[in-house]
């Protein structure tokens, strides 16, 4: 009996999880394998697949727009994950606090991140052009000099930053937010009567407790960033000058505008490996920095 009942449960199981296994192998499995055999193949929409081995690899190695994407990527990455790690977390702490108007605040803070992307962008762009953007209205009443924000190389790549952060940085805030106010209010009440002040009360309470929630942010964040297209897409289309092409976008022009869809697996493949490599890295990092003290 007791068998049977097992072997019915075991089944009930297997039913509920049976359209996410499907959804898995039809829409991820069987794309991520088309995708590895496409790689080691040349293939465009006028000819046949021919089989080429690793030459795509190759070849794109010795490519300088596929390493300037690469370079362009990690830049991206070095200067938006820090500040979507530390920037989320100040603003939950005060938005943690009790004071007239908190409920306000952490609405306007958070709505951004429920913004279409394409709506959000399309604003930046009007705000940010050169002839009639509001900043560059608001500098000419400062007599100051307007710019050309998203076609000058020295600042599309930092507009594509702080668009992202204030776009993204809503939902690290209510991760935060969420942490925040699950941590035991007897531990801070505690350390105030042992005298701690507010920076060693976060020093050595908060931020030990939010590790894991770190942690998780840091991961979303360098995935993230290796998949950045939106901004590129519809701020700079990749310039000025490439100077802010992606590996993502990289990946776009390859397959959907020079219709070498071989070469645009293997990119694909490269990014794979990269996400995985960066992420698995940083992870054991973390994860050690996790268990030891602060």
């Amino acid at each position: 009996m007791k068998g049977t009942a097992r072997k019915r449960r075991d089944l009930t199981a297997l039913f509920f999880l049976l359209p996410y296994l499907l959804f898995f192998v039809v829409f991820i499995l069987i794309p991520l394998c088309h995708g590895l055999i496409l790689s080691f193949q040349e293939w465009s929409l006028l000819s046949d697949p021919v089989w080429v081995g690793l030459q795509n690899y190759i070849e794109l190695l010795d490519l300088r727009r596929f390493k300037a994407a690469v370079q362009n990527t990690f830049m991206f990455a070095l200067e938006s994950v820090p500040l979507l790690l530390i920037v989320p977390l100040l603003v939950a702490l005060l938005l943690n606090k009790k004071f007239f108007g908190n409920r306000f605040a952490q609405n306007a803070t958070i709505s951004p991140f429920l913004i279409p992307s394409s709506s959000v962008l399309l604003l930046w762009i009007w705000m940010l052009d050169s002839q009639t953007g509001m900043i560059n209205h608001g500098l000419r009443a400062l007599r100051l000099q307007p710019q050309s924000w998203l076609s000058h190389q020295g600042s599309a790549m930092g507009v594509i930053v702080f668009v992202t952060l204030w776009w993204t940085a809503g939902f690290n805030i209510i991760l935060y937010l969420s942490s925040l106010q699950d941590l035991p209010p007897e531990l801070y009440e505690a350390a105030a009567v042992d005298g701690a002040n507010g920076w060693n009360q976060f020093w050595h309470i908060t931020l030990p407790l939010l590790r894991s929630r770190m942690l998780f942010i840091c991961t979303l964040q360098i995935i993230g960033s290796f998949k950045l297209f939106d901004q590129v897409y519809i701020l700079t289309g990749g310039g000025p000058a490439g100077g802010t092409r992606t590996l993502a976008f990289y990946l776009y022009e390859t397959g959907f505008r020079d219709f070498m869809f071989g070469r645009a697996a293997a990119v694909s493949w490269y990014m794979f490996i990269l996400i995985g490599f960066f992420g698995l890295l940083q992870a054991k990092f973390l994860s050690r920095w996790l268990g030891e003290g602060v």
